[in-house]
């Protein structure tokens, strides 16, 4: 019996078309507390505070809402592309439309210490961990 075997690059592109597929679809949306991984963001601690560097290219920031409450961080907004009349779009790859993206902390902030900052695209979040919620040295008397 003579075994054949399909061209290897073959299979790699079902493979990736396969892939692509199921990235497009809805399936992978629904399994974090967002719309998405948009937009992506990076949370650092400093000390007892937090810092949230949040990637937001081509966002007005007349377009962003942001929300505290307790230990959750919300960042929505809209994203829109404007093109030329009369083109034809051959690929779009960049996210447009409406996003929604809450973020869960660790800690338990205080939301009237909280400070934005808005700068070429990057969101800065800073972050005041509520005093309430910081660790306390006692004393043995």
């Amino acid at each position: 019996m003579i075994t054949t075997f399909a061209d290897p690059f073959d299979a790699l592109l079902s493979l990736q078309r396969a892939l692509d597929a199921q990235l497009s679809s809805d399936w992978l949306q629904d399994s974090t507390a967002s719309r998405g991984g948009f937009p992506p963001i990076n949370l650092f601690q400093q000390g007892d505070d937090l810092l949230a560097i949040v990637e937001l290219p081509g966002i007005d920031k007349d377009d962003l809402q942001i929300q505290a409450k307790e230990n959750t961080i919300r960042i929505s907004g809209k994203k829109a592309m404007a093109f030329p009349e009369g083109v034809s779009v051959h690929r779009r790859e960049r996210i447009i439309g409406e996003f929604d993206r809450t973020l869960s902390i660790p800690v338990r902030l205080d939301p009237s210490g909280i400070k934005a900052e808005y700068r070429d695209g990057i969101l800065a979040l800073y972050l005041p961990r509520a005093e309430s919620d910081k660790p306390r040295t006692i004393s043995i008397s």
